[in-house]
């Protein structure tokens, strides 16, 4: 399948992910025990929705989701997300609602290099620094905040040539290596990047990381992170807040890069999103 036609599949799914300001309470039009959500059930995708009135506890595939006050929650599905996800909702009342989701699959760009061997041999500079990165890494993703980035609207962190689309794998001699977690833009170095949302910057790399180069980490609540990679600077330190469409930092090809560009990662909790998904089409470059 083509990336346009695969686009166009996706395209059925997508609504805006703006919602309501009302409290669930509020929603008198409604039927009593209803979710309502709004975003993209698709490999890759992300949705927010309102809870059913009067909900105490709210699941999806088993694992706990929290719901803001004003009952509304974040839900998102890996690159590999199963066809299907359960969500429930155990009432005050001692009743539940459950609904079936029905999660579209994607055609994913596969390169083949039946000749080149997986993974290259490690230096020993490599594995001594690298688990402290990993761990690291893993920290900054744990940490939670009450940025509320996730209720609002986001935008490309800059405008560019998508060299690098999110999902696209290689096979290396019938091995598949890791699938691209993101989406690279190719920028020259220097290029402003701004907060896609709103959020507090959980990692801001003091130096170059092997693979990430300089790496920075905004969470925008309720389990949802960026990770900007290859930056050649980090205007921002851990802990500040940030504003959608605050200049953050500048595109570099620090860490493991053959040119230019940034890397734009979305992540909530174990799933690994699509930022064209969430962003939507990339505009024309300013």
């Amino acid at each position: 399948m083509s990336f346009i036609a695969r686009l166009c599949v996706a395209a059925l799914f997508l609504v805006p992910f703006a919602v309501p300001s009302q409290p669930v309470g509020a929603q008198a039009a409604e039927p009593a025990g209803a979710f309502r959500l709004q975003g993209a059930l698709i490999q890759g995708g992300m949705a927010i929705g309102f809870a059913p009135p009067g909900t105490r506890q709210l699941s999806l595939d088993a694992a706990a989701i929290p719901v803001a006050p004003d009952g509304r929650f974040l839900i998102a599905f890996d690159r590999d997300a199963e066809p299907v996800a359960t969500l429930v909702a155990r009432l005050a009342h001692g009743g539940e609602v459950r609904e079936t989701l029905a999660i579209a699959p994607r055609a994913w760009n596969i390169s083949r290099l039946p000749t080149l061997p997986r993974f290259p041999v490690p230096s020993a500079e490599f594995a001594r620094v690298r688990p402290g990165e990993l761990a690291e890494i893993e920290a900054a993703r744990g940490m939670r905040t009450d940025a509320e980035g996730w209720r609002h609207a986001f935008q490309w962190p800059l405008t560019g040539r998508i060299s690098t689309r999110f999902g696209s794998q290689r096979i290396y001699a019938g091995e598949p290596g890791a699938y691209h977690s993101g989406i690279d833009i190719a920028r020259p170095t220097g290029t402003i990047v701004l907060a896609p949302a709103d959020g507090v910057v959980v990692l801001a790399a003091a130096r170059p990381f092997t693979l990430e180069g300089n790496l920075l980490m905004i969470d925008h609540g309720m389990g949802l992170n960026s990770a900007f990679m290859h930056l050649s600077r980090i205007d921002v330190r851990i802990g500040d807040r940030v504003r959608r469409g605050q200049p953050i930092g500048a595109v570099g090809m620090t860490g493991r890069a053959t040119g230019p560009h940034l890397h734009w990662g979305l992540k909530w909790r174990d799933a690994r999103i699509d930022p064209l998904l969430v962003a939507g089409p990339m505009p024309s470059a300013r």
